[in-house]
């Protein structure tokens, strides 16, 4: 039986999205809007929202795990977090990142690894970083039948061989190079590409080459979406900070106050109050 809910701002949606969904909000002009998730909490919090994309990110090994890097994420942790997602979002297309190591190695261990995630956590497609070299890796996935994103620009991934989180694509010849690779990977199956931190012109040039949505991060208006990390935009991870990243709450300083008048309160003894306890015949509620 279809489950129907109710997204604020989009009437009554009946299906999850697709992957067919998001290349024809493409051809009809739409933004798409993407965000991260990492359990099915916020995932329900944000398919409410109505947003069209929930990325599981291998963020969560710096955003939950306190990790440097995204090297650090296995494909457990992604399988595990892409299940929980997947419980939450309703409505929203579920993508999961294939971990470094994951799909580099050979394609027979690439569609295997990508199948069981698929498989394990019901999400719709997996990501992949990178341009010419995981091509033939993406090619041998989609023919397995499993959905494919790509990622371009500054790939985190491949943070230490790229001398740090830089800027990619900034002259002539390396944002014709991001061009070229987006084709390749549009022509070995894609079904989106993710431009991260790059030039708007070298984003533009990008969308305009492919019949693929672009979503970008920190890569201009001109893209077909956009994607923010959700802890990053909520306020809630208050040691990042990025000239794209725009703050839509504050939630790190609404928890530490939240959570110091709990703690006054506790001390003090005002809490738990009457209203807070149970008699003898009542229920739990």
């Amino acid at each position: 039986m279809t489950r129907t809910m109710s997204v604020p701002g989009g009437g009554s949606e009946a299906r999850k999205r697709t992957t067919f969904d998001l290349v024809a909000m493409k051809a009809r002009g739409e933004k798409i809007v993407a965000i991260t998730a990492y359990d099915a909490l916020f995932a329900s919090l944000v398919d409410a929202a109505g947003v069209d994309l929930i990325l599981v990110g291998d963020s969560l090994a710096s955003v939950l795990c306190g990790e440097e890097t995204t090297l650090s994420a296995t494909v457990e942790q992604m399988t595990y977090h892409g299940r929980i997602v997947t419980r939450g979002a309703s409505r929203a297309f579920v993508v999961v990142d294939m971990p470094f190591l994951s799909y580099q190695v050979s394609r027979a261990e690439a569609v295997r690894n990508a199948g069981n995630i698929l498989k394990r956590t019901g999400a719709g497609a997996v990501k992949l970083e990178g341009g010419f070299e995981v091509v033939d890796a993406v090619r041998a996935i989609v023919r397995a039948g499993i959905p494919v994103m790509g990622h371009l620009g500054f790939t985190p991934q491949s943070v230490h061989a790229l001398g740090g989180h830089r800027i990619q694509g900034k002259d002539e010849e390396a944002a014709a190079r991001l061009v070229e690779e987006a084709v390749a990977l549009e022509e070995a199956g894609v079904f989106s590409i993710v431009l991260e931190l790059m030039p708007t012109a070298a984003a533009r040039r990008v969308t305009e080459a492919v019949s693929v949505p672009t979503v970008g991060i920190g890569a201009g208006p001109d893209c077909d979406g956009q994607v923010l990390v959700l802890h990053d935009m909520l306020g809630l991870n208050e040691g990042f900070s990025a000239r794209f990243l725009k703050r839509y709450a504050e939630l790190g300083k609404a928890t530490r106050e939240a959570v110091a008048r709990y703690a006054e309160e506790v001390r003090a003894g005002s809490y738990p109050a009457d209203e807070h306890g149970y008699e003898s015949s009542g229920d739990a509620g």
